[in-house]
């Protein structure tokens, strides 16, 4: 965002902006870009969601990981959710305690790793949870008698929960208060010299979808364009030498639906793709394969960096996934990340030992464009 020349020159020919630049006057932020930038010249990153916390068989043990389990590695990127946060609760969305979460961002980030946080937070006009179309159905069944007995302008529709929280809704103080609170706990993690982190935002990720209630149908796109200028108005007051932004839509992308509700340019500093197989192996392969085509080309014309935001495929139905299905798409698109979501007891995305997918996946990490932390740890 703030780099938009220095990202484009830097997936071009980095040597010559750092030869402009002093790095020591650049901000954390900047510095994580320019070496996400060279990252991607070089190979891609495994990401992987609430990797220390949980994973195949365990829960809560200090010091495991699915992944490192599996390869003897960290991922390069992992991800944190603060769900939960805005409430003041000392939990998130999936009972990780965000003490841990500070904790595990320290050790990543020392270990040279990267940070990547989403935020799935509750909704501010209903009090209900992130995801909205159980809320809309209800709504939608009650309305008529809702109107017969004169009431229907006294229950709040869920489709007008953005609205309510920008500047003049009744829930816009309520809202501030929430981003006071994400801003709060951003602004601890710090490393053990007592230096900021600088790490990725993912904020209101698929909002080409409707299930969330920022997304599709839920909200105008100028609504949804006002919600993001607010939140990083907001929150970069405070933490802008540490953000790099990254604004991710789902699979599915329709090219005039995306340039309608792009928040700007000058807004976002990584564009990534959520992108996983829920039906067909071919018709994922052909939507992956034509939204990477446009979001690739996207990043590269306007200068940002492009990753895989989230993927996978649930419980591993397909032994050799990994290998056949969604590397060539990637070797198609050159990523500065792929992240698999969490591996949880109901349900896995990330590679694990003991699953038919383990051997597969431990032969595509052999390769050299695979990077993980021991990989990344030089490069700065």
């Amino acid at each position: 965002m703030r780099t938009r020349l220095l990202i484009a020159t830097m997936l071009l020919a980095c040597t010559a902006m750092q030869a402009r630049t002093p790095k020591a006057s650049k901000t954390p932020a900047q510095q994580l870009i320019e070496r996400m930038a060279k990252l991607q010249k070089r190979g891609i990153m495994y990401g992987h969601h609430d990797d220390p916390f949980y994973g195949l068989g365990w829960e809560w043990d200090e010091e495991r990981s699915d992944t490192y389990s599996l390869v003897g590695d960290y991922p390069g990127v992992m991800s944190f959710d603060l769900g939960g946060i805005e409430m003041g609760d000392a939990k998130n969305l999936d009972s990780v305690p965000f003490i841990r979460i500070r904790e595990e961002i320290v050790k990543q980030h020392e270990r040279g790793g990267i940070i990547t946080i989403s935020w799935h937070l509750r909704n501010p006009l209903l009090g209900t949870t992130a995801w909205i179309e159980a809320d809309q159905k209800a709504y939608e069944a009650a309305l008529p008698y809702l109107k017969k007995i004169g009431q229907a302008d006294k229950v709040p529709a869920p489709h007008s929960t953005v609205k309510s929280i920008l500047p003049g809704g009744s829930q816009h103080a309520k809202f501030l208060t929430w981003l006071q609170r994400v801003t709060d706990f951003l602004s601890t993690l710090k490393d053990s010299k007592g230096n900021a982190i600088p790490f990725i935002f993912r904020p209101w990720h698929e909002y080409n979808g409707g299930w969330f209630w920022w997304g599709k149908g839920r909200c105008t796109d100028e609504e949804f364009k006002q919600l993001w200028i607010l939140t990083q108005n907001y929150i970069n007051r405070t933490l802008s030498d540490v953000i790099v932004w990254s604004c991710s839509p789902n699979l599915g992308v329709v090219p005039a639906e995306f340039y309608s509700r792009w928040p700007g340019d000058e807004r976002v500093d990584l564009l990534g793709l959520d992108a996983y197989q829920w039906g067909t192996e071919a018709d994922y392969i052909q939507q992956c394969n034509a939204d990477l085509d446009f979001l690739d080309a996207y990043a590269k014309e306007h200068g940002m960096l492009f990753a895989m935001t989230e993927c996978g495929y649930k419980n591993s139905p397909d032994a050799t996934w990994w290998s056949r299905v969604l590397r060539p798409m990637m070797d198609k698109h050159p990523l500065c990340y792929f992240l698999a979501w969490r591996n949880a007891q109901h349900e896995h995305f990330g590679c694990a030992p003991g699953l038919a997918t383990a051997d597969d996946f431990k032969q595509m990490a052999k390769q050299k464009e695979m990077l993980f932390t021991k990989d990344i740890k030089k490069i700065k």
